[in-house]
């Protein structure tokens, strides 16, 4: 277990263990292979993509938050799930496939890697016989990367991890703002008698005042419901709710500029559910709903926060299992490299 009590993800071929910001290959440790200096993951151009440690982005992999300004964390928890499991095995699948990523976003014209330190920190030591322990270890090791002044992006995991995650945000910040992009509000009550699940992470956050309620935002809800209670809560508590039929057909860039508008300069937290998009995109989900976005429109919502004041990002909900071509998790991977790019501090060109 690393310092920040995160626990050294080991993909195939590699250890975790600490490594410089400077890269995770260096050309002493690969006979043969050349890069360029920098901060920037190995590029294709000198490193091919299957070699290296199983990192996001092929990015250095390192114990501490500190120095750091930015981190990818992995949270493999899914014991909070109500339908098909697996999601714990989404941050080894999302690193895997974000081989294919490249540094600078030519669409916005972001260049994180040029203004940003960024590691990989491996995955939070979860303890998957115990859902209230394992959200005791992902606050304690959430606190001290924020303390450190590290933004954290984090690859889930289902959406309990949410909750601990906006505890240790909240212990810095104060309440914050949230952008939550769902199939679901995830503001249930209780299940099976029981009140921390991955539908109730949001009222959750509401019972302990983690939340700024004036200015969340829920978009993409729609499906079934076995009550109405859930959307009456969120809209009782003052959230936004954004129905997916009212996204259809039509771009989120006018909605997003209202979105801008009502967080302002504080805080604000980016929570986005995969199922959120439509199971024809994102098929490798525990709980997918028909009719839901699609992933241009999730670009146009990520790309909507630049500028705003992001201090932790979140991709919830991926279940490999589900779609073994991998499609869910490369669409994962794109998304927390958009969230990257919209960081406060990157600049672009």
């Amino acid at each position: 277990v690393a310092a920040a009590g995160v626990r050294l993800h080991a993909g195939p071929g590699g250890h975790g263990g600490r490594a410089s910001c400077r890269g995770a290959l260096r050309p002493a440790a690969q006979p043969g292979l050349r890069r360029p200096p920098g901060t920037s993951p190995p590029s294709s151009e000198f490193v091919a993509r299957p070699v290296g440690v199983c990192s996001m982005m092929r990015l250095p992999v390192q114990a501490s938050p500190e120095g750091l300004d930015a981190a990818f964390v992995g949270v493999p928890l899914d014991i909070g799930t109500s339908n098909r499991p697996g999601a714990r095995f989404g941050p080894r699948r999302i690193r895997e496939e974000s081989v294919m990523l490249r540094t600078v976003n030519p669409s916005t014209g972001a260049l994180p890697f040029q203004s940003l330190t960024v590691a990989d920190l491996g995955d939070v030591g979860v303890n998957l016989y115990n859902l209230q322990d394992s959200c005791r270890l992902i606050r304690e090791a959430y606190q001290k990367i924020v303390a450190a002044g590290c933004i954290p992006l984090t690859l889930g995991g289902d959406h309990t991890i949410t909750y601990p995650i906006l505890q240790a945000m909240a212990k810095k910040h104060g309440p914050v703002g949230l952008l939550h992009v769902d199939a679901h509000t995830d503001t249930a009550d209780k299940a099976l008698g029981e009140k921390l699940y991955h539908g109730t992470p949001f009222r959750r956050c509401v019972d302990e005042g983690l939340l700024d309620c004036t200015r969340v935002v829920q978009i993409g809800i729609r499906g079934s419901s076995m009550t109405l209670d859930p959307y009456r809560y969120s809209w009782s508590q003052g959230f936004r709710v954004v129905l997916a039929e009212d996204c259809w057909m039509k771009s989120l860039v006018p909605l997003m500029g209202e979105v801008r508008q009502q967080m302002g300069d504080k805080p604000i937290y980016i929570s986005f559910d995969i199922d959120a998009l439509d199971p024809a995109y994102a098929p490798g989900t525990g709980t997918p709903e028909i009719a839901g976005l699609t992933p241009s429109q999730a670009l146009e919502i990520i790309r909507g926060c630049q500028g705003l004041n992001v201090v932790g990002c979140d991709l919830v909900e991926v279940s490999p299992p589900y779609d073994l071509s991998g499609n869910t998790a490369l669409l994962a991977a794109n998304l927390l490299f958009e969230m990257l790019c919209a960081l406060p501090t990157v600049t672009t060109v």
